[in-house]
């Protein structure tokens, strides 16, 4: 069972590491954004919390250095500085290595401690505040876990120190801190028993503090704060709002029996104030019966109750709402496998129910398709991601990468809600990884010669993702230097890929750069320059059975467009035959088909070319590529496809219609075909290939090069 709650706690903690790196990339950009400030504390609060109580203790120690720093910043003792952020990044890469040790071995500290060290070189001296700095009439606190709101109770705390308090060593802000560090407070210093100068002794502290704390650490906790110094101190501690009320109309104590409680003020003084007009706090102070810092303390602890009444009467609602569940990944998996073995056994019920002609047969068998289909869909939008979760991951990739290179670059992302099935995300990753180093390393330009150019400073790589059909088109663009056509096409001719005479699209020539080793690197760096990233994400960008195109403009940018499937699991098909066997084409790209007769071929004169509606259209004949040799029909079929913007045809023997696949993947023996991307079981049990549509057009197409070579 602890294992089940260290995984889990794993997991969450993962998340909330996610969550914090996001937090702080976009506080970044707009360093006060207090609700920004909250999150990030709120998630070191939770990590420090959860991690102390399931034994991971070196993360409860360090996370409570990086917390206690932004509670400062929190409170308005810190400003958040490009050094912080720095710092508080490193700190989550550290807590990230943590979680990933084994619990009870020995740990690497020596980052951590580097880290710490750095941050309390960053946290200012604590002085006396202010007067009224403190103050704070318009509350806002940060968003708390439903767990701790049904746990915790709000306290009012005065905190007399006395006179002598410095003299004897303790520092009255450092037990303040430790009170702050038990959860939400406000703290609000008081100076009216401050004597004249004439009378002010230097050592003696005249000030003391209303603490208002929301906590679910209970009492005892806070009196262990003034546990050496209650003996000398005038400490007053009384439960003012607990966790077990919930008044939705959001009401507490008005604030003259605030201050009656407390013992600021007097029954029949605050009788006499009502009977007259003005607002109360402004009478109370114009009178000389209470002093303006008690009835801001007073308005502080009015204000701080609401909020924390409020939130925990919309705490219900919010769960009710964003109700949820946490399933392993492995059980998602399982049910998309049983799935599809429905929709196979759909297919054959289908089929027999067909050749039976019983109507009450056939009934039950649309029915039962109907529903497999339903229930299909609803499998395959549980898997589904909004792709948003990994574009938070390159922000940080292009911060790191652009200050490591000298430059300055910016992200921006759109179309981030956009979701796919979530095997999709994860291996979209390595692709996107390298995509997005190149755009930094060779795309985007350094200052100087930006400026030169009379571009902005800061360059800009764009990262989107938007729908398409039964696909997601994601597109990478950077406003660089965009692609050297002639110096690409030297490189291919010099390594022999195409001829110095081939006259060839840009399209083509850009395609080059996915070429295995093809790099034009004048030296090797360690982000690029060896000539295997672009050749990791083509294979990358295949094995998802997408495709990926390029378009640039030398000097103002690149354009690299991935069309991703939505998901790997089930696919809309055309199905057909050729011989006695059945072939599976991906129906996304098809647009139709036509008749190919024997007179067609004749007068083609061997070109493989057909005439559609006044359109030279290219066809493979599938029967002659996989060298099928019984009976050829007298009328075949074309099947047309769009890849890629490129219009070209299949010949087939017949077209069966359309068919949902399961797909399945090859074994090791036949994994390596070229043309062939995987298989799925018909209906009455026999086997089909899923035809790979690209793959086939190009190894036509190198086919065809190779032989105008030789000649």
């Amino acid at each position: 069972m602890m294992e089940e709650a260290i995984a889990t706690y794993r997991e969450e903690a993962g998340e909330l590491l996610a969550e914090l790196e996001t937090s702080l990339l976009e506080l970044e950009e707009t360093p006060d954004d207090n609700d920004l400030i909250n999150r990030v504390f709120r998630a070191m609060h939770t990590i420090k919390g959860s991690g102390a109580m399931f034994g991971f203790d070196e993360i409860a120690m360090f996370t409570h250095e990086v917390e206690t720093v932004f509670d400062m910043v929190r409170n308005g003792k810190m400003t958040v500085t490009k050094r912080l952020l720095d710092l508080t990044l490193k700190s989550r890469d550290h807590i990230s290595y943590l979680l990933g040790c084994p619990l009870g071995e020995d740990v690497d500290r020596s980052e951590g401690d580097e880290i710490i060290a750095g941050l309390r070189q960053l946290v200012p001296q604590p002085d006396l505040p202010q007067k009224g700095s403190d103050v704070v009439p318009d509350v806002a606190l940060p968003k708390l876990s439903d767990q701790e709101l049904a746990n915790e109770n709000t306290w009012r705390i005065r905190f007399r120190p006395a006179p002598n308090i410095l003299l004897c060593g303790t520092n009255p802000i450092s037990l303040i801190n430790e009170l702050r560090a038990l959860g939400t407070a406000h703290v609000v210093a008081q100076f009216d028993e401050i004597p004249p100068l004439d009378g002010l002794t230097p050592e003696s502290c005249y000030i003391y503090w209303d603490i208002i704390l929301t906590t679910s650490r209970g009492e005892d906790a806070i009196k262990d704060v003034f546990i050496f110094v209650e003996d000398d101190c005038d400490i007053k501690i009384e439960l003012i709002d607990s966790s077990g009320l919930i008044d939705r109309d959001e009401g507490y104590k008005k604030l003259g029996d605030i201050l009656v409680e407390r013992g600021d003020l007097s029954p029949v003084e605050m009788k006499k104030v009502l009977q007259l007009q003005k607002r109360f706090g402004e009478l109370l102070v114009e009178q000389g019966i209470v002093s303006s810092e008690l009835v801001q303390s007073a308005l502080v602890e009015q204000q701080h109750v609401k909020s924390v009444r409020k939130e925990r009467s919309e705490a219900p609602q919010q769960q009710e709402a964003a109700a949820s569940i946490r399933v392993p990944a492995e059980r998602l998996d399982q049910l998309i496998n049983l799935v599809g073995e429905m929709v196979t056994v759909q297919a054959h019920l289908s089929q027999v129910s067909m050749a039976g002609g019983d109507t009450t047969f056939i009934a039950i068998s649309e029915e039962v398709e109907r529903l497999t289909n339903e229930l299909r869909d609803t499998a395959l939008n549980i898997r589904m991601l909004p792709i948003g979760s990994t574009f938070s991951k390159f922000k940080r990739l292009v911060r790191d990468l652009s200050s490591e290179l000298g430059k300055q670059i910016e992200m921006e992302t759109f179309g981030a809600e956009t979701e796919l099935d979530k095997t999709v995300i994860e291996k979209l990753n390595d692709p996107l990884v390298h995509i997005i180093r190149n755009s930094i390393d060779h795309g985007v330009e350094m200052p100087d010669v930006r400026r030169a150019a009379g571009k902005p400073v800061v360059g800009t790589v764009y990262l989107g993702a938007e729908h398409s059909g039964d696909s997601v088109l994601i597109t990478i663009r950077d406003d660089g230097a965009g692609l050297d056509r002639d110096r690409i096409k030297a490189k291919a001719v010099e390594r022999g890929l195409i001829a110095a005479t081939a006259d060839l699209a840009d399209r083509d020539i850009y395609a080059m750069i996915f070429a295995p080793g093809f790099s034009t690197a004048d030296k090797i760096t360690s982000v690029s320059g060896r000539g295997v990233g672009m050749d990791v994400v083509k294979r990358g960008i295949e094995s998802l059975r997408g495709s990926i195109t390029v378009d640039s403009k030398q000097g103002e940018g690149t354009v690299i467009t991935l069309k991703i499937p939505l998901t790997l699991a089930i696919i809309d098909s055309l199905l057909v035959k050729i011989g006695i066997d059945h072939y599976v084409l991906p129906l996304a790209a098809i647009e139709e088909c036509i008749e190919l007769t024997r007179e067609d071929v004749t007068n083609s004169h061997g070109r493989n070319l057909a005439n559609v509606r006044g359109v030279i259209i290219p066809y493979i004949p599938l029967r002659e590529h996989f060298a099928i040799t019984d009976r050829r029909p007298d009328i075949e079929q074309i099947v047309i496809a769009d890849l890629h913007g490129t219009k070209v045809g299949f010949v087939v023997d017949h077209v069966v219609g359309e068919h949902q696949t399961v797909i399945k993947s090859l074994g090791k023996m036949y994994r390596d075909v070229k043309g062939v991307s995987g298989a799925t079981i018909l209906g009455d049990g026999t086997v089909a290939l899923i035809l790979d549509m690209g793959v086939l057009l190009k190894s036509v197409e190198q086919l065809e090069h190779n032989s105008s070579q030789m000649q």
